[in-house]
């Protein structure tokens, strides 16, 4: 494996590893071996890597903590640090959603988590359908000047909302979401349809959360055998149920796929990460390991070229654009999920 290719991360300027590390397996959610866990994270900064993400919600602050642990002691300066907000954090009406209030509250309680004073990328990690976007860019606007936050970015934001964020930023001289943060693997194409051209249309970063779609792409989940035991379907169920139509065309598309990676010469997770790195769009998929062993049977792919004649077989398996199951999109809007928003 040769050194960590970077690239320009949007039109920041600043440079970042081809892969993302993501820690939300880091905790009670996935590895609560905090010592583990920041050995993890060591062996993905000295195989290349220095983007690393997290978010607050991950175990309940517990993922920024052990990011804190691990770049305390000089690392910290070397690696392009993003974290999120959105999610409900505790008790409390407020402490939730993309409000000035709470996000000025709780940038605070993420540097602290993370043992730092500036956040090099702080995102929205879901849209607020209660919040008008100016309030969140005015707020993220005054964290900028006050040296807390660099940049700012979105995560899981459908097309007119990553365009309604552009548009409110530049008529209100506001900081701009300078990245997107999508759901987006093999399985999971819904955004090449809109979000991947809109970002490109803005010079925005794309860091593809979930490019093994779960552990779908990792050979596990296969026809004819039980789901595997995992704390993620613990969590999302209706993610694993393979009863569902939705997750047996995944499986018919999951045997299709070994197939073709085997043919390739390639392992599952090898083909599925060098998949989102292959569109144009993307910056940085991020991989999200819970073990030492799946780090490392990730960090090669950022080697890995696809052939045109592969990414064709794949494009067969599953059309561009496409997404299999909607709860794999990361986010409903309140129009689908609430029933008095469509109805007279």
């Amino acid at each position: 494996m040769g050194a960590m290719e970077t690239t320009t991360l949007g039109r920041t300027g600043v440079q970042v590893s081809r892969l993302c590390l993501g820690t939300m397996m880091f905790g009670a959610w996935g590895n609560p071996d905090h010592e583990d866990s920041v050995r993890i994270i060591h062996a993905a900064l000295d195989a290349g890597i220095n983007f690393v993400d997290t978010a607050d919600v991950y175990s309940g602050g517990e993922s920024e903590e052990i990011v804190g642990k691990a770049l305390a002691g000089g690392r910290r300066d070397d690696v392009v640090l993003a974290t999120k907000a959105h999610g409900q954090m505790g008790e409390g009406l407020n402490r939730q959603g993309n409000s000035r209030r709470w996000i000025v509250r709780e940038v605070e309680d993420s540097l602290r988590r993370l043992q730092t004073d500036r956040i090099d990328l702080y995102q929205i990690h879901r849209p607020d359908p209660t919040t008008e976007i100016d309030e969140t860019l005015a707020a993220l606007s005054d964290l900028v000047r006050a040296g807390k936050v660099l940049h700012v970015g979105s995560s899981t934001f459908p097309a007119h909302e990553v365009v309604e964020a552009q548009w409110v930023a530049r008529e209100r001289g506001r900081e701009r979401f300078v990245t997107e943060q999508p759901p987006y693997s093999i399985l999971v194409r819904g955004i090449e349809r809109d979000v991947l051209p809109v970002a490109q249309q803005f010079g925005m970063g794309v860091l593809p959360w979930s490019p093994l779609a779960g552990g779908w792409l990792t050979g596990r989940f296969r026809k004819g055998q039980d789901a595997p035991a995992s704390s993620r379907a613990q969590r999302l169920p209706a993610r694993y149920d393979l009863s569902t139509p939705d997750n047996q065309r995944k499986l018919d598309a999951v045997e299709a796929l070994v197939a073709l990676a085997d043919e390739a010469g390639l392992s599952m997770v090898h083909l599925a990460i060098a998949f989102t790195l292959a569109h144009p769009a993307v910056t940085s998929p991020i991989i999200g390991p819970r073990t030492m062993e799946q780090l490392e049977s990730q960090l090669g792919a950022a080697d890995v070229r696809l052939s045109a004649d592969v990414l064709d077989r794949i494009d067969e398996i599953v059309p561009p654009g496409t997404t299999l199951s909607a709860t794999d999109a990361g986010y409903a809007p309140a129009v689908l999920t609430d029933a008095s928003r469509r109805r007279r």
